[in-house]
């Protein structure tokens, strides 16, 4: 494949580095991984655009900058589409994807699970000696969630302090668990990145719950039960994966194309 309008690489070797990375059999049956958008006319690769969240503002920060690709960790195509018109958000986006030749990539749940992916960029922000999925895949050592033993006690002021660094937030959500106070250590943490309520239900035996959101009465139980419970809004458990991540996928790929980092994603809801 040829492309006279610079250098770069084709999209299948892209593809192909990112599920080497992380194999779309990774991802959970019910989610929507995998290349989403392919523009009729080839374009060679020379700059990616990572986002957490693909919306009009992203897409056009992506041809802005002259990304031939788009990798979204989310993927914006998920419920069936019936038309691609310009009334619809996520439609219009496809329709802009496809007029300027631009392919867009969802890894999501696979992601999830690989090793070194979403849920141990996570796990980061505390010092453990083990850390095992809480819902083993086909390798065990994939899987959704992380169950975390630490090296030492840490308090749970620290264990704030901590997920606000790795996530660069000033501010997060907590829920003390029963008959528990700031100063109370923390020994085990489980956690899942985005919305962890089905996957931390079942663990009865951790000291802190770390997720993005959960259900009101998925947190009353947990702290019910003397677990306490950091909250961080959804994307904000996941984004911060991919400031490390574009450098990772750069040399990857040999420092043939240029990986960048979406300056306009954030997450829908601030706390004011």
């Amino acid at each position: 494949m040829s492309n006279s309008e610079g250098n770069g690489i084709v999209l299948a070797e892209v593809i192909n580095t990112l599920e080497d990375f992380a194999p779309k059999a990774l991802a959970e049956s019910w989610d929507n991984t995998g290349l989403l958008v392919q523009p009729y006319t080839a374009r060679l690769i020379t700059k990616i655009l990572l986002t957490n969240d693909l919306t009009e503002k992203v897409a056009q920060e992506a041809y802005n900058h002259g990304c031939e690709m788009i990798v979204s960790y989310h993927p914006p195509i998920f419920a069936p589409l019936k038309s691609v018109v310009q009334s619809s958000w996520k439609e219009r986006i496809v329709s802009f994807l496809l007029e300027n030749r631009i392919s867009l990539y969802s890894p999501h749940t696979s992601w999830d699970s690989t090793q070194g992916g979403v849920n141990d960029w996570l796990a980061s922000a505390f010092p453990y000696y083990e850390a095992t999925p809480i819902i083993p895949g086909v390798n065990p050592n994939t899987g959704a969630g992380r169950f975390l033993k630490l090296n030492s006690n840490i308090s749970l002021t620290e264990a704030v302090a901590r997920v606000k660094k790795v996530t660069s937030l000033k501010h997060v959500r907590l829920a003390l668990g029963c008959g528990k106070s700031m100063s109370d250590t923390v020994q085990t943490v489980a956690l899942c990145a985005g919305s962890g309520g089905s996957v931390l239900k079942n663990v009865s035996n951790a000291d802190l719950f770390l997720t993005g959101e959960m259900l009101h009465h998925d947190v009353l139980d947990a702290a019910q039960r003397g677990i306490s419970v950091i909250l961080t809004n959804h994307s904000d458990s996941e984004r911060g994966f991919l400031r490390g991540f574009s450098s990772q996928l750069q040399n990857k790929l040999n420092n043939q194309i240029q990986v960048l980092v979406s300056e306009y994603d954030k997450d829908p809801l601030t706390t004011v």
